[in-house]
């Protein structure tokens, strides 16, 4: 069985194999951890897709290889049996220039095999650094210790050694140019402030590389603004509805499942009703026509820790109820910022919702995630005073608002559909019984 490169991610067209686990004639377990591989969205652990023997590994460690390329052949566990009993593969590296290996009747190169791995730091993800990594903390004699890992389980990327270098080279201009300080009275010793008003002016500037994920969000962002034409609509919405069901279970939700219950499933589940009466913003635009999809699948967007977004997709949203929307959502965002998302997991996605309200923003004006045609932004939600209609007549309240700001693709669809859409997310948002979804 061949082993091929995963799509980590509808945009991301290859990834570097960092690191396999097995060598050529060990025996493997279908579901097994087989090899990592890293993109500028995910890093991530691969499975063996069967049980069986490692016959060949087509692509060395530190090789960049194109999504659906053969990485490696499983023979698969009819084989093994045999293998096992005789006993006579020996693991021979033969180099073709992609770091390739494959199996040899001879034990001429078992030593070289059997080496171990050049030196690393000792325990934890330093320890599992991929050649392309090892070979950068060498040429710059680098303690690989000092090196905030911020890949999966804190492992270090080329990003980090990279982005290390350049503070590293920028640390003498600093020293430099920075002015004397003194602690203010009163405040706490790590509040430090200037004894000048001017500590920037004289400065210098400080260049800072883009990790691989700034870079690829920064492509995407262009790409996307460059060939779209993006309308934004705004409405705001009423959250007392959503507000009243976490006040009332919130307490409860927090103690039995561990995290807070935000805004953001209830915005979910309100996205996945109203796409379904406005399907042609749950679609693919391409060439000359529309493709409509037939599952609702929301991605999510997730801040890397201010180092860029990653988007994983909560698949099949209206076949989910609010508190298994709640706890997937929770759960993607933990692991993506982890660096632990599993492939399909950024993959499929038809429409998507990033939210800034946890920063206090007001309106967002997103940009379209592509193919999809349209993105929804959710702002902060604060306490007005609206006005409430009812047959007795007008009032002021204070309620809870929040703005709903979508950004939709005009060659997909008109202003009017567009609007139309967000007025039946607003109603829903308004008007469902939210306290029975949440206890469903």
């Amino acid at each position: 069985m061949d082993v091929i490169m995963p799509q980590l991610g509808e945009t991301v067209a290859e990834g570097v194999v960092t690191r396999w686990y097995k060598k050529v004639g060990d025996a493997v377990k279908a579901d097994e951890l087989l090899f990592d591989v890293e993109t500028d969205k995910v890093s991530t652990e691969i499975p063996a897709p069967a049980s069986g023997v490692v016959a060949e590994i087509l692509v060395g460690e530190g090789v960049t290889a194109k999504v659906g390329a053969r990485l490696a052949v499983i023979r698969e566990s009819g084989a093994t049996a045999a293998t096992r009993e005789t006993g006579r593969i020996t693991a021979a590296a033969k180099s073709d220039g992609t770091g390739a290996q494959r199996i040899s009747p001879t034990a001429e190169h078992a030593s070289e095999i059997a080496k171990p791995p050049l030196s690393a730091p000792e325990g934890g993800a330093q320890s599992r650094l991929s050649p392309v990594v090892r070979k950068l903390i060498a040429q710059h004699g680098l303690d690989a210790g000092a090196i905030r890992g911020t890949g999966r389980d804190g492992r270090i990327t080329r990003e980090d050694v990279t982005e290390y270098i350049a503070l590293r080279d920028a640390e003498p201009a600093r020293a430099r140019t920075a002015p004397p300080v003194t602690q203010v009275p009163g405040t706490p010793a790590e509040r430090i402030e200037p004894t000048t008003p001017a500590t920037l002016a004289g400065a210098a500037a400080q260049s800072l590389p883009l990790n691989a994920v700034r870079k690829r969000v920064a492509e995407n962002m262009q790409k996307s603004w460059t060939t779209v034409p993006h309308v934004m609509q705004v409405v705001e919405a009423d959250f007392l509805r959503v507000e009243q069901a976490r006040r009332e279970l919130g307490p409860e939700w927090k103690s039995r499942e561990g995290f807070s219950l935000t805004y953001l499933p209830f915005i979910a589940r309100a996205v996945s009703i109203a796409l379904g009466r406005y399907p042609k913003l749950n679609a693919v635009f391409g060439g000359e026509k529309l493709t409509l999809q037939r599952r609702i699948n929301l991605g999510i967007a997730v801040d890397m820790n201010f180092e860029g977004l990653m988007v994983p997709v909560v698949k099949d949203v209206p076949n989910k109820s609010l508190p298994q929307l709640a706890r997937e959502i929770n759960d993607l965002a933990v692991r993506a910022r982890a660096g632990k998302l599993k492939p399909d997991e950024l993959a499929e996605g038809t429409y998507t919702i990033t939210n800034n309200g946890a920063y206090g923003t007001v309106i967002t004006a997103p940009i379209i995630n592509q193919p999809q045609v349209a993105i929804l932004s959710t702002d902060a939600v604060r306490k007005k005073p609206v006005v409430v209609e009812s047959p007795e007549g007008d009032s002021l309240a204070i309620r809870p608002v929040g703005m709903l700001t979508q950004s939709f693709d005009h060659r997909a669809v008109d202003g009017a559909y567009a609007a139309a859409f967000l007025r039946e997310l607003k109603l829903i948002i308004e008007t469902r019984s939210w306290t029975q979804d949440l206890s469903a």
